[in-house]
């Protein structure tokens, strides 16, 4: 039997960077992944030993990474893989499933693609210390959401900085000024009745123009942004005060309940008032 350690993240809805999942395993020969094909990015980390990921392209191809000890490789969302330990020299590895606004950005830096997925360190001291910032999250699953997002962090962190793929930061771009001035924009006014029109008049953009950008570097459309930011501060309010569902709504932008209602149940599937009695921190 394989040694392993696994734990999933509390659903807490971090915005700008979350986990989903995290563990370590030494595996038996020949230990074989299921298929995976998941909405977020996964990393593993190989400590010792070695195996092999076969990544499917797009078109059905196959790519085959035999990797040892020191690389790692990522799995990019919607993107099937599977990975396995080598026959004479399994491999050990801790991974991380994350995901968030912050990603796609630290994964241009680090070099990493779909089409090019494997990790290789450009320093050995910078890809232990990637190495033990992944294996402190999979040790300690009981710490708090916000101490392990930090730790996140600090894997991205040294993740852009060791991989040899690493590509020079590209300053002065006018498409990134743009999506920079709409997220603040949003942080500052989700409160607000706010539209789409309004945030890319804010940046002195055409709708239709801004919002290709934005999906560009986000990922989402605006409106899907809006309603995913508003959604997660309406989730910390419910869980974390007693507001009415009434004053949450409007704390989030929505004059209508009903209109803020449908939205959350959208977003989480129940009502507002269900995952309040689910999630609500009980008072010591």
């Amino acid at each position: 039997m394989s040694n392993v350690l696994f734990s999933i993240f509390p659903n807490e809805r971090f915005v700008d960077l979350s986990l989903y999942q995290y563990g370590w395993e030494q595996c038996e020969p020949l230990r074989s992944s299921e298929p995976y094909d998941r909405g977020h990015y996964l990393f593993h980390y190989v400590i010792s030993g070695a195996g092999m990921l076969t990544v499917a392209d797009p078109d059905g191809a196959r790519q085959e990474y035999h990797l040892k000890s020191g690389s790692g490789f990522m799995v990019f969302p919607r993107q099937t893989a599977v990975w396995q330990a080598d026959e004479y020299h399994p491999w050990e590895y801790t991974w991380v499933e994350f995901d968030g606004l912050k990603v796609k950005e630290a994964l241009e830096l680090a070099g990493l693609t779909a089409a090019t997925p494997v990790y290789r360190a450009n320093t050995r001291e910078l890809s232990m210390e990637l190495k033990n910032e992944i294996l402190y999250i999979a040790q300690n699953p009981d710490q708090s959401p916000f101490h392990l997002i930090g730790h996140l962090y600090l894997f991205l962190d040294y993740l852009t900085r060791s991989s040899s793929a690493r590509q020079l930061i590209q300053t002065g771009k006018q498409q990134d000024f743009y999506v920079r001035e709409a997220l603040s924009f949003i942080e500052q006014n989700f409160q607000n009745d706010i539209s789409v029109e309004d945030i890319a008049s804010f940046c002195n953009l055409n709708r239709s123009y801004f919002g290709k950008i934005f999906r560009d570097a986000v990922g989402k459309t605006p409106q899907e942004f809006l309603i995913s930011y508003r959604m997660g501060k309406a989730a910390e309010l419910l869980k974390l005060t007693s507001l009415s569902i009434g004053n949450i709504s409007s704390a989030v932008g929505y004059p209508s309940q009903l209109h803020f209602s449908r939205a959350f149940k959208n977003v989480y599937g129940v009502s507002p008032r269900e995952w309040r009695n689910e999630n609500k921190l009980i008072s010591k």
